[in-house]
């Protein structure tokens, strides 16, 4: 009802579309249409749909407005053609310059409410004279440009479907178009004709753009020629390995190129979907297996098209067939394909926590099982990933309930992911935050270990706090190790010899006891002494092969402790620390690279969990020094082709199993691997092994381990995300060097840093502030490429002809000098697979900011005031601005209506409220932005609100005090000329949305800073909302209803999000009721008497918002105050006033005069 009340060109209209657009803009999931696009007439029955909050039209108009957006469209088809019609011939003809419009009817006009509509709708003839209406014949510049011929023969295959669909609609149809289909039909014929296969690596452009027509028209015969393509190649026997059966026979798809994405991208949706099937298909149902470019080309799709494509890949292929994920090679398969190529797609379509159940599933059936290393080490480190990818709170068990079904490793990788994520991000929900204390009991239900002081240093202190009291079992661990040393070692000695004979392997299998195998690694390295060819390296690699994974693990951990207390012992009799650390490497190579008996990203996991020992860490760094790992570093990076693997063109070189995976992981394993290796088991724990240097205040080390491992971390699927999140977990703690090093991570080219940030960050000087036109800069382009626009009509700059767009993203042109505006619409289109981390570009521009903002060798008191600043004169600016370019418009000359106002209009205040920001070039601003300097000046406040909610609490804080400061030091509060009424009256003008204030240019200091900080807390997740208070604090004592009005101002639209949020609740409405007291206290002494009538207001809203807490939403007739708030307003009437306690009188748990306390169930039964 609200909704339909609103009226359209009304302001409240624009707000509702500008949701809308974003949305259709921003939001991968269709979940979000199927919530909101419910409404549409046509799928919407005759009883209106609860919690709807758009009306049809506003629907229908924003859909409009982002046509290509069509594809995912809940919506009345004919009567959508029919506006867009309309809408196109009247305001916005130009779209249909080239053929974007018809092409994008083609891609959806099998869809079955289209076919319907075209097929028996009364209406068929005329919308097909409409679609037919949009085909414009005007010849582009370019002929042989694939885009161009695709848009060129677009209307044929339109024509030729809406004819097959109706051949009665032939005499409406363009015959010209028709004939063009002979065209494409002959051009088909010329180039498949014979056994010539096509060669998709030497195709022109003009044969580029042809395959893209004939993949409209006839997508079957365009799907077998690329099927055929990819196993053209032939097959080839692979020859079985050492430890395999001669007779099985392997086959194998022998390698070609994978078609490159230009090509592919420009393909119908009809085509990638038939191609996607036929490739699942052969990958994980066929008999042969397949070759890496048919799995590359596979990813390839899914990532040009992550919407439509997408499936999570374990509850996919078990609905597909329940038997395919029984058989290993397929789960090995499947997995390869997550982990190292659709990471990031998994992330950004909000599905890796289930992908993580369907993965911990795998783990947890095989870690106790014998033999399976293989399959569960690649779906640990899988999970790792996932983990670490994770930026907000999961579950750690799908059910809920009991302990976790993770690893040793998973569980401690699970604690760490927490820390970063509270400390950079903080806690989104009420919920989550109760749930914190269960989710690590379920955690440390399973696991020993107990985190070093200097991790825990830098841990946020709400998980600090529950895991700094856990006891530290290593000292109980190294006791049971002694107690079991002598035992350890006769069988160690029995199974290691050199004259052991192979069979005694089973016989220690078969008589050992679970509690003395956990320390055979440890007992082989005692029996070392610095000299591996001691031990039978044989027997041991056998017995390490048939424990299971978990047993592996657990010798590695108990090999860590024991060596390092080894180390503290012999450093006792005397022997040198670098002796025993050269022993120690020497020892732990042998078990790594020269018989490859444990897999080294454990070993290192392992090693910097026990940074409290002062030698783990440099253990750590010595293996990451050897040569054996560099060179396999290099060797990696030189097989695997650029980190960019969908822009490969060449063919993919397969690595040998057991050159990639090492003696343990292949052993007896003969499903060859895709892009699996070792190394690439590192590319999660080098990031964690930086942490822990950092920790441990080894800068030095951890610059030259990021230094050395630079080009290796740009496979890292997800560095961009490493990036942001180490500089804001250690935000004050890292040396200027270090954090270059860290930005030296990414690809720089490909990041949108502002202009002069290299400047900033390598200053001579670093005390020295940035310019504000630094902060400006930053702030529009968040406002350009983050905040949604206002209107699609609203911006007066030109935003280029968006016709001209190509279709596909890889043949874009790129223009010449990028500039910060939005005109950069390339930009802001670039494809999901350009951009995979963190996914979005409207993501990569917030992000860089926040890099930006972090990297920055200036404190967060400078930053903070920089930005208020700018947002606080921000209009001003922007009009002196104007009207120094253009001429003074009418609305910046007048006088405010009240002329004591503190407007920004007011000729009284221009001097002393909000002077214009000096330093920053305004003119060019408004100009790159489209917008009017009104417009602007609102956007820039919702932009800042918005950086700086994504920054760490460091910064909030500063906030805090910074806009406390301003409103107390305003000049027309601390005027003690100023009338009671005339301070009020200007107060409540001050405190309009600032909306509608920049719309007659009466923004003020204050109504902006109140609006930046609504804007900030809108933002802000749950739990940091706990330091809103202090800004209260700050204010206080409230000495007049002007300042009463102003606190309530700023905390009013806070308290209907945290009524799921008791305590936090209670904390402001409590600061709220104080500063009542303040002002109207008992004992208070107003400068000037004031009536209880003259806040009437605020009474009202104090019952209004303790029923919608009470309801925990919007009020209803039986809605009821929680008895705890009641308690909270009684106490506080208590030092009220007699008239205002009056106006609260039933705003307490008293049952004789609360009618609210008297009809309460709990406080009626129990009136004491």
């Amino acid at each position: 009802d609200l909704a339909a009340s609103i009226q359209r060109g009304s302001l409240d209209w624009e707000r509702a579309l500008r949701c809308i657009r974003h949305a259709i803009r921003s939001t991968p999931s269709p979940d979000w249409w199927k919530r909101v696009l419910v409404v549409a007439p046509f799928y919407r029955g005759s009883v209106p749909t609860p919690g709807a909050v758009f009306t049809c039209d506003m629907i229908c108009e924003a859909t409009i407005d982002r046509i290509v957006e069509l594809l995912n469209g809940c919506i009345d088809f004919v009567d959508f053609i029919d506006k867009l019609g309309s809408r196109l011939s009247a305001s916005d003809h130009h779209i249909l310059n080239t053929n974007h419009v018809t092409w994008l009817l083609a891609q959806i006009i099998r869809v079955e409410h289209v076919m319907t509509a075209l097929n028996t709708d009364s209406r068929k003839v005329e919308t097909t004279r409409k679609i037919l209406s949009f085909h414009r014949e005007d010849r582009s510049s370019d002929p042989n440009n694939p885009q161009s011929i695709l848009l060129d023969f677009i209307s044929s295959c339109q024509n030729l479907r809406i004819w097959s669909l109706n051949t009665s609609t032939r005499d409406y149809l363009n015959n010209e178009q028709l004939q063009k289909g002979k065209q494409i039909d002959e051009w088909w014929r010329q180039v498949s004709k014979g056994e010539r296969m096509m060669d998709y690596m030497s195709m022109d452009d003009k044969s580029i753009g042809m395959f893209w027509v004939v993949s409209y028209t006839m997508a079957q015969p365009a799907c077998e020629t690329v099927m055929n393509w990819l196993s053209s190649g032939g097959v080839t026997e692979l020859l079985p390995g050492a430890n395999v059966q001669p007779n099985e026979r392997f086959m194998v798809m022998r390698e070609v190129s994978p078609l490159p994405i230009s090509l592919l991208s420009g393909f119908s949706m009809n085509l990638y979907m038939k191609l996607v099937f036929q490739m699942e298909e052969s990958l994980f149902a066929g008999q042969v297996v397949p070759s890496i470019a048919m799995v590359e080309t596979y990813t390839r799709l899914l990532l040009i098209a992550p919407h439509s494509l997408f499936r999570s890949h374990f509850s996919h292929l078990a609905q597909r067939n329940a038997s395919l994920l029984s058989k290993p090679a397929v789960t090995l398969l499947v997995l390869e394909i997550v982990n190292y190529r659709l990471l990031p797609l998994y992330r950004y379509q909000g599905k890796c926590k289930p992908l993580m159940y369907d993965v911990t599933k795998i783990i947890s059936a095989l870690k106790g099982k014998r033999g399976d290393h293989r399959v569960f080490r690649l779906a640990e480190n899988l999970c790792i990933n996932l983990i670490l990818s994770l930026r907000d709170f999961f579950s750690v068990k799908r059910e809920g309930k009991g302990p976790t079904e993770f690893t040793e490793t998973l569980n401690r990788i699970t604690i760490i992911t927490l820390a970063i994520t509270i400390k950079t991000r903080g806690i989104a929900d009420a919920d989550h935050l109760l749930y914190l204390q269960t989710m690590l009991e379920q955690i440390l239900a399973t696991s020993q270990h107990r985190w070093s002081e200097k991790t825990l240093c830098y841990f946020p202190s709400i998980l600090r706090e529950l895991l700094v009291t856990r006891t530290d079992k290593r000292g109980l661990a190294i006791q049971e190790w002694q107690q079991s040393e002598t035992t350890v070692i006769n069988q160690c000695t029995q199974l290691l010899s050199s004259s052991t004979e192979p069979n005694y392997v089973m016989t220690y299998l078969n008589r050992s006891f679970p509690q003395h195998r956990q320390y055979l690694c440890a007992g082989a390295w005692i029996l070392m002494q610095g000299h591996p060819e001691n031990i039978n390296s044989g027997n041991l690699a056998r017995v390490l092969r048939e424990f299971s994974p978990e047993e592996v693990t657990s010798n590695i951990y108990t090999m860590v402790d024991v060596l390092l207390h080894h180390i503290h012992i012999e450093l006792q009799h005397g022997h040198s620390l670098q002796d025993l650390l050269l022993k120690t490497c020497a020892n732990l190579a042998f078990f790594v690279w020269t018989h490859e008996l444990i897999p080294l990203d454990i070993l290192l996991l392992a090693l910097i969990d026990r940074d409290d020992d002062p030698h783990a860490l440099r253990i750590v760094i010595s293996l990451l020094d050897r040569q054996e790992l560099q060179q396999r570093v290099k060797l990696y990076c030189m097989n695997r082709g650029p980190p960019e693997h969908w822009l490969y063109t060449g063919i993919f070189k397969r690595s040998d199993l057991q050159n990639a995976l090492g003696n343990h992981l292949s052993w007896k394993e003969r499903y060859p691997t895709f892009f699996d290796d070792i190394v690439a088991r590192l590319l999660p724990v080098i990031p964690l092994v930086v942490y822990r240097l950092i920790e441990n205040d080894a800068i030095e080390s951890a610059d030259r381990i990021l230094g050395m491992y630079s080009l290796f971390l740009a496979y890292h699927p997800l560095r961009f995300t490493f990036v942001r999140d180490i500089l804001a977990y250690f935000y004050g703690h890292l040396p200027g060097k270090l954090i270059v090093r860290i930005l030296n991570v990414l690809d720089l080219s490909k990041i949108p840093f502002s202009e002069s940030f290299p400047q900033h960050i390598s200053s001579s000087n670093p005390a020295i502030c940035p310019p504000p036109e630094y902060f400006a800069t930053l702030l529009l382009a968040l406002v350009n490429n983050v905040i949604p626009p206002l209107n699609s009509n609203s911006r007066t700059g030109s935003m280029g002809d968006a016709s001209n767009n190509s279709v596909r993203g890889p043949h874009n042109k790129t223009p010449a000098t990028p500039q910060s505006g939005p005109a950069n619409a390339s930009e802001g289109q670039k494809a999901f697979y350009q951009i995979q981390d963190p996914g979005t570009y409207t993501q990569l521009v917030l992000e860089t900011a926040v890099i930006e903002i972090l990297s920055l060798p200036i404190s967060a008191s400078q930053i903070v005031s920089s930005l208020v600043q700018i947002v606080v004169n921000i209009q001003p600016t922007l009009i002196q601005s104007s009207n120094g370019l253009h001429g003074a418009s009418g609305g910046a000359v007048q006088g405010s209506v009240l002329p004591t106002s503190p407007s920004g209009g007011s000729t009284d205040s221009a001097g002393r409220s909000t002077p214009s920001v000096s330093g920053i070039n305004t003119s060019s601003f408004v100009s790159r932005s489209g917008y009017t300097c009104q417009q602007l000046s609102c956007l820039f406040i919702q932009a800042c609100g918005l950086l700086l909610a994504q920054l760490p609490p460091e910064f909030h804080l500063q906030l805090y005090m910074e806009a406390s400061r301003i409103i107390k030091e305003s000049w027309w509060l601390t005027d003690g000329k100023r009338s009671l009424s005339e301070l009020d009256s200007a107060v409540s003008y001050a405190l309009l949305d600032p909306t509608w204030a920049s719309q007659d240019n009466t923004s003020t200091a204050i109504g902006n800073i109140v609006a930046l900080l609504h804007s900030f807390f809108s933002n802000l997740p749950q739990e940091w909302l706990e330091g809103t208070h202090v800004i209260i604090q700050q204010l206080r004592p409230v000495t007049s209803v002007a300042m009463l009005r102003i606190a309530f101002r700023i905390m009013g639209p806070l308290l209907p999000r945290l009524v799921t949020a008791h305590n936090l609740f209670n904390k402001i409405l409590s600061l709220l009721l104080n500063t009542l007291v303040d002002v109207f206290g008992k004992n208070t002494q107003p400068p000037v008497p004031v009536e209880a009538s003259e806040i009437t207001d605020l009474i009202d809203y104090l019952h209004h918002i303790i029923h919608y807490e009470g309801q925990a939403g919007p009020v209803q007739a039986n809605s009821k105050p929680r008895p705890e708030v009641l308690s909270i307003c009684g106490r506080a009437a208590e030092s009220l006033r007699p008239d205002v306690q009056h106006l609260l009188s039933h705003l307490k748990p008293d049952v004789n005069s609360s009618i609210y306390a008297a009809t309460h169930p709990k406080i009626a039964q129990n009136p004491s």
